[in-house]
């Protein structure tokens, strides 16, 4: 998806999904999708100990399996997990079946109730069958980091435009989003923090 936020058509058919926490809350969720990778996480863990950070990352499993030493790194310095699928699929060109064994193939490598599906979407009855094994997290906030025709002025004027109380704000700890990462992210977390914001985890 290409939106920022997403459209309100999503909650309806996704009614138990996680968009935004407790909008009565001067709080934001950080979040990094895809890691972990050596080239990127552990620059990230880095940031968000020097801004006294906790976030939740939704790890590849394939990921994790090819690198268990940042995957360790990432746990050892207190931040959630959540699933994000073995081989970052997309629901919606997969059978469910095969969709569910890759969710759970992730789970050998993980433990977690949480879950984001890649892009942002997955087949309705997928999403009913996994609803009650897992809590299925969506975004407020997608800052499209990946984005190589964004610049990264770009990816922090998006996260400056949308935030808001209870945003779940997601990042990309990935080889893809690294440039604009690596300007955005810092300066994100510094307004975040001037604008008074809390961070929690999911």
């Amino acid at each position: 998806m290409l939106l920022e936020q997403p459209t309100p058509i999503l909650s309806k058919i996704y009614p138990k999904g996680i968009f935004r926490k407790n909008p009565e809350e001067h709080s934001v969720y950080l979040t990094f999708d895809d890691g972990p990778i050596p080239e990127v996480t552990p620059w990230v863990l880095d940031v968000l100990d020097q801004y006294g950070v906790k976030a939740t990352f939704f790890v590849v499993g394939d990921n994790v399996r090819k690198h268990p030493d940042i995957y360790k790194m990432v746990v050892e310095r207190g931040h959630h997990i959540g699933n994000h699928t073995f081989n970052h699929v997309r629901g919606m060109r997969m059978r469910n079946h095969d969709y569910i064994e890759n969710v759970k193939k992730c789970d050998g490598f993980i433990s977690t109730r949480l879950f984001r599906p890649p892009h942002g979407v997955l087949r309705r009855w997928t999403y009913r069958y996994m609803k009650g094994d897992y809590d299925i997290v969506f975004y407020d906030v997608i800052t499209r980091d990946y984005n190589s025709k964004l610049k990264p002025k770009k990816v922090l004027e998006i996260v400056k435009k949308y935030t808001r109380n209870g945003s779940i704000i997601v990042f990309h700890d990935s080889l893809r989003s690294e440039k604009n990462l690596r300007w955005a992210l810092p300066k994100a977390i510094e307004w975040l923090q001037q604008q008074g914001y809390e961070f929690k985890q999911l």
